[in-house]
């Protein structure tokens, strides 16, 4: 029996419907991915789910006691308290005396004079039954490996993020709704999560542009496209290649529509000859086909970005020596050589907190390094997208954002007014003149990426530019960049958009150890140091650029025969490992018993592991 059953729902807010007559539903054991542009609707759909918004018409099916628990996108601000008394909340009502409790607890450790409200409290709780309650928050704390007694406003922001998921699964839903809930979380935070909710065996649904993550979790793909929900079952790519086609049909029984419109229209036009043997029911078949082209919904454009023709920088941009910097005592980067030249795409990876933007900002000559030397290059002109956006103006219009007043923007030597010039970045006339502080997440995104492309620069520098930006405006920015003929330093928790843009990366690895490999995201797990713990900042330099040297050690027998079998075995792993990624995939695998899901998964995880080992294996023999 399916979790949540939607019939025929639609909701409107204006003109046009955001939720059209929408049809699906959850089955137990599912994880749904919803995907689509900006403004379509998705976190709608969430709070419609959630039953935080009734919608204006249809039904909606819930199985007997179903309970359905959210993630938030933003982590709220200011929240006080203990980790316990945070994740309590999860349960309500009852979550109230549960915190009573906890509170009680450890006042009377030092204050003995407590211990009568601590009576009154333990009587209430198990009047109420509530000790199984209070075992659900310390096993759910344990299952997330939090600290109870922590205080939520001294935790970093992945860690908040964790204990608000432990907020959500104290209850035990049966199905959690996630919005993008990989924002701002760095690349160990988003690995954690994908490896908890592939283990966990409620249903999702889940909205998020980060493609490595919907690669790796979701079982089934929806879309809402102009009020439209469609259903892709499979992986993220096989959806891609299907949208392609239903656009492709789409256009062409439009193109048909729009030519017989204007066929009926020549004919309804003629003289009186023709309005004489007119067929009325020609004429109301006729006024119908207007009517069906008046409510069609166009999909919306795509973003047209473009980078200003420049001079060029100088071939060398950045050259750091033996660079050094410390905050506060605590050394940020020990020992840092890098050349970065024109034309050099280079990704920055590392926690938050771990010294990103400030490596930046050593790069560019905005602090001065603790020791060491940095050399910037000539004819650098900068642009710089600000993780913060604190470039954007809220008391401003998106218009005056970018146009700093003026009415006119100069692109590539042609002045442009700034409504049209908008227009690329999908902002209409009307949105344009509206404060900046009534943007969404994804508008500011691109308020800022149209004020980045409005200056002329050879050096962009992007610090988190993907969080809340939709995934067609994704694939084109990294498209811009991937041809984009100066030179980019991004910072990105972003893996996928990562492997797609940089040549390089240069990763904070622990205490203060930074080093720069060839490749991207993946090519870095390849060339790490392979036991992963963090390197001594006391040894030789970082491998900067450079290729791995054949060795010129001979092979024994057994090793040479243990070459030649590693391909079959890789082969062989590999077909499995795609047979039962394809079985996993479909929505039906999850109706099996919880023992028959929970083998498969261990066996994935089991050829995962056994693979990495084998590759690493070959890779060293090879050498």
């Amino acid at each position: 029996m399916p979790l949540i059953t939607f019939r025929d729902i639609s909701l409107s807010y204006g003109d046009q419907p955001l939720l059209d007559r929408v049809n699906f539903q959850i089955d137990g054991g599912e994880r749904l991915c919803l995907i689509g542009r900006n403004g379509a609707g998705k976190s709608t759909l969430l709070k419609v789910t959630a039953a935080e918004i009734i919608a204006d018409d249809g039904e909606i099916v819930r199985s007997a006691g179903l309970k359905v628990a959210q993630l938030p996108q933003m982590v709220p601000e200011n929240i006080q308290g203990s980790v316990f008394d945070y994740v309590a909340t999860g349960l309500g009502e009852a979550g109230t005396l549960v915190r009573r409790y906890h509170d009680l607890t450890i006042q009377l450790a030092s204050d003995p004079s407590v211990m009568p409200a601590f009576e009154r409290c333990h009587q209430q709780l198990e009047n109420a039954g509530g000790w199984e309650l209070n075992q659900k928050v310390e096993a759910t704390l344990s299952r997330l490996k939090l600290n109870g007694d922590a205080q939520m406003q001294q935790l970093s922001g992945g860690i908040k993020r964790r204990v608000l998921l432990a907020a959500a699964l104290v209850s035990d839903p049966d199905l959690l709704l996630l919005d993008e809930p990989t924002n701002h979380l760095d690349i160990k935070a988003i690995e954690w999560l994908e490896n908890f909710l592939v283990n966990w065996q409620g249903s999702l649904l889940f909205i998020t542009h980060d493609r490595a993550f919907l690669r790796k979790l979701a079982t089934r793909i929806i879309e809402l496209d102009r009020g439209q929900l469609t259903d892709w079952p499979g992986d993220y790519d096989s959806y891609l290649q299907g949208k392609q086609q239903q656009l492709a049909t789409e256009q062409k029984h439009n193109a048909l529509f729009d030519k017989r419109l204007a066929q009926e229209e020549v004919w309804i036009r003629q003289g009186i000859k023709a309005r004489r043997t007119r067929n009325e029911g020609r004429v109301r078949a006729l006024q119908a086909m207007r009517r069906e082209r008046a409510q069609r919904r166009e999909q919306q454009g795509a973003a047209r970005l473009g980078a200003q023709d420049v001079q060029q920088s100088g071939k060398l941009v950045v050259m750091a020596e033996e660079m050094q910097f410390a905050f506060d005592g605590k050394p940020v980067i020990k020992s840092l050589s890098t050349t970065i030249m024109r034309g050099d795409k280079i990704g920055i990876i590392g926690p938050n907190g771990s010294g990103k933007t400030t490596l930046i900002k050593l790069l560019l000559g905005e602090l001065q390094p603790d020791a060491g030397h940095i050399k910037l290059g000539t004819n650098l002109q900068i642009a710089y997208f600000d993780q913060y956006r604190r470039l954007v103006d809220d008391n401003k219009t998106v218009q005056d954002n970018v146009g700093d007043g003026s009415d006119t923007v100069t692109v590539n030597g042609q002045s442009r007014h700034v409504i049209s010039y908008l227009q690329d970045f999908l902002f209409n006339p009307q949105r344009a003149r509206q404060p900046a502080s009534v943007l969404s997440g994804g508008e500011r995104n691109r308020l800022m990426l149209a004020r980045l492309f409005s200056k002329p620069a050879n050096l962009l520098v992007l610090d988190e530019p993907t969080n809340d930006l939709d995934m067609d405006t994704l694939d084109l920015l990294e498209e811009l960049l991937i041809d984009f003929p100066g030179t980019v330093l991004l910072v990105s928790h972003d893996r996928a958009f990562i492997n797609n843009v940089v040549t390089s990366t240069v990763v904070f690895e622990g205490d203060g150890v930074v080093n720069e490999y060839v490749g991207g995201f993946n090519d870095w797990l390849r060339q790490r140091p392979q036991s992963h713990t963090k390197p001594s900042g006391n040894t030789a330099k970082p491998p900067v650029k450079t290729k791995q040297k054949a060795s010129t050690k001979k092979l024994g027998f057994n090793e040479q025969r243990e070459l030649k079998i590693l391909p079959k075995k890789i082969e062989e792993l590999e077909n499995e490992q795609s047979e039962l990624t394809t079985t996993m995939s479909d929505a039906g695998f999850y109706t099996q018993s919880k023992t028959d899901i929970a083998d498969a998964q261990q066996r994935m995880q089991y050829i995962t592991q056994e693979l990495e080992k084998l590759y690493q294996r070959w890779e060293e023999l090879e050498i």
